[in-house]
């Protein structure tokens, strides 16, 4: 969760890292820090908070080494503190971590008794004085392998050593590590976003890994100190200087990007012209696939959900759906004949990478549906689709949510026509209908008008309820995340049909409740859950979409209409206004809606 850089150079490092951790601060921002070689010895600064804070004490300190790492911080071990910022020094090394290290308790009680004093409650400590320990009867590269193996957990490790300004060390182990390649300089980095604005020559870590980054070369090895060879990829081209342009927080620009969002997916998977879905690049036959699995978290795992809906109806697979983070603790039973989905915006997520690694460990069908095809899940995969959607620095998910489900939502027609589940007349339908996907969605958008109001009564409510039936129960799951995610408000998203069966005694007089009702086929039975909350007192926000009959209910608080659009692509639609509406909540109450607290973008630890 954490995000760490480290530079070696022949200049001056310190406004570099603290321009880097800016870029990396979507991975956390309790707290960050800086260390630089200066003359020989090591020198930090830290704050509790963002890295703002960070950039006026710097002022105060000499930095202005060549050499140096740094952190933005999301809590594990210890709380938000000056004192258990990164990095984590000894008197002869500096240690930046991302992970958690599982034995850290057993490891620091046995240097304490070796006289080694603690100052933290982070597990990272123990790697500093770890380091310090071994550096006394071994050499450098000896110190990093023997201390590898006295690890357990997951890191990533960027590390500075006192009169060594010819170096620094960088290992991975379950967190992801690139590194990046200057001229008479190199980089060390979280992920690649943080070194796009000085290279984009890189080359990824691999679990178990380590590397010595000098100046002018770096060398690889496996953890048992064997030397090896990596790839040097070159990044993707995309825009470096994301920025928010015209808008105060990148949230809302992410949203208003979503007609974007579906155009430039459309144009990487659709042939208009032919009216094809242009995925050809499968490992397999589809025709030999009987069954797939969709693992997630979080967003994604509802993206899962509703593309199970999708799959079910157009396709003649066996469909599941699996949390990733439960995903490795039960007993699988692996199938030859499967397909094993994973969708992570990140491409990055710990618990989704450790269920991809089962999955490639039993030799399974594999498929990352990310947004980083540099990514660890993406690398591992059999089969990368990405979402394009641009870079997403809103931590609460948006367009990223919509860019999945509609790679999920191709996907499905994909291999619906391939399985000759339905003809080329309907395929070609199902097609012309996405092409007005777009268009849809920038009408949607100037609804939001409305739902400003309606988030100061969101903003307000002590808990709320999000209610949906059949694709539009899982974005009332999303709908509810997001509200929790930006206002910190309680809310639940449950089967509208549920209702009755507990959650209704938790309906009080003026609770406020959004009802996702579109025209389909479950729509009476869900005007029906709808009185029954009505009757007991709840303010309902009805969303729905347009339709030349009237609404069949009375006494709904408000009502949003989306455009008319095939019963497939309404939660396309259904999610927008639920998205502004847990803008418009946290915006009334005056939260940081880009960084929420307690949370970050890329979750990097189990």
């Amino acid at each position: 969760m954490c995000g760490i850089i480290g530079i070696i150079s022949s200049k001056e490092v310190s406004s570099r890292i603290v321009n880097s951790l800016k870029k990396l601060e979507y991975r956390g921002y309790d707290s960050a820090g800086i260390a630089t070689l200066v003359d020989g010895n090591i020198n930090e600064v830290k704050c509790e908070g963002r890295v703002d804070v960070l950039e006026k004490d710097i002022s105060k300190f000499n930095l202005k080494g060549d050499i140096g790492i740094g952190h933005v911080r999301w809590a594990t071990h210890g709380k938000p503190s000056k004192i258990n910022a990164h990095p984590h020094s000894s008197d002869q090394v500096s240690v930046v971590h991302n992970g958690i290290i599982e034995n850290s308790t057993i490891l620091k009680k046995l240097l304490e008794k070796k006289g080694y004093v603690f100052k933290s409650q982070t597990d990272t400590e123990v790697i500093a004085h770890l380091v310090t320990d071994y550096l006394k009867k071994n050499s450098l590269k000896d110190t990093i392998i023997k201390v590898l193996k006295k690890l357990h957990g997951s890191f990533a490790l960027g590390i500075i050593f006192k009169n060594k300004n010819d170096l620094m060390i960088g290992a991975r182990r379950g967190s992801p590590l690139a590194v990046g390649y200057g001229p008479n300089e190199n980089y060390l980095g979280s992920d690649s976003y943080a070194l796009k604005s000085m290279t984009n020559k890189i080359s990824y870590l691999d679990d178990g890994e380590f590397c010595i980054i000098k100046r002018d070369q770096i060398e690889f090895f496996e953890g048992n100190g064997i030397k090896i060879n990596k790839k040097v990829m070159n990044l993707t081209k995309e825009e470096l200087n994301y920025d928010k342009g015209d808008y105060k927080y990148f949230m809302e620009k992410e949203i208003d990007e979503q007609p974007s969002t579906i155009n430039d997916c459309i144009n990487e998977y659709v042939d208009k012209f032919n009216k094809q879905i242009n995925i050809f690049n499968f490992p397999w036959k589809i025709s030999s696939l009987k069954s797939i699995v969709l693992i997630g978290c979080g967003t994604a795992y509802h993206s899962c959900l509703v593309a199970k809906y999708w799959l079910e109806k157009n396709t003649n697979l066996d469909v599941s759906i699996d949390i990733a983070s439960e995903f490795r603790y039960r007993k699988i039973r692996f199938k030859k004949d499967c397909l094993y989905v994973f969708v992570s915006q990140s491409g990055e997520t710990a618990d989704t990478y450790a269920a991809l690694e089962l999955c490639k460990k039993n030799k399974m069908k594999t498929c990352a549906i990310v947004n980083i095809v540099e990514s660890s899940i993406a690398r591992d995969s059999d089969l990368v689709l990405p979402i394009y959607c641009g870079q997403e620095i809103g931590v609460a998910s948006t367009k990223a949510f919509l860019g999945q489900m509609l790679v999920l939502y191709i996907l499905s027609l994909k291999i619906s026509f391939d399985q000759k589940v339905i003809t080329k007349k309907t395929y070609e339908s199902k097609i012309k209908n996405l092409l007005t996907l777009s268009n849809s969605a920038k009408k949607t958008l100037k609804l939001d008008h409305k739902l400003l109001k309606i988030g100061k009564v969101f903003a307000e409510a002590k808990g709320c309820m999000f209610l949906g039936r059949g694709y539009s129960f899982p974005i009332a799951l999303e709908g509810a995340l997001k509200l929790k995610e930006l206002a910190y408000v309680h809310a639940e998203g449950y089967p509208a049909g549920e209702m009755k069966h507990g959650p209704l005694a938790l309906i009080e007089e003026g609770m406020p409740v959004v009802v996702i009702a579109p025209r389909d086929e479950h729509y009476l039975k869900t005007m029906s859950n709808m009185q029954e909350v009505i009757a007991r007192g709840a303010k309902v926000l009805l969303i729905t979409n347009k339709n030349k009959d009237e609404i069949i209910s009375e006494n709904i608080w408000e009502q949003i209409e989306v455009d008319k659009l095939n019963d497939e692509l309404i939660p396309f639609l259904t999610t927008i206004p639920l998205q502004k509406l847990a803008f418009y909540s946290a915006l009334e109450k005056g939260y940081d809606i880009d960084k929420p607290r307690n949370l970050a973008k890329s979750v990097t630890v189990e």
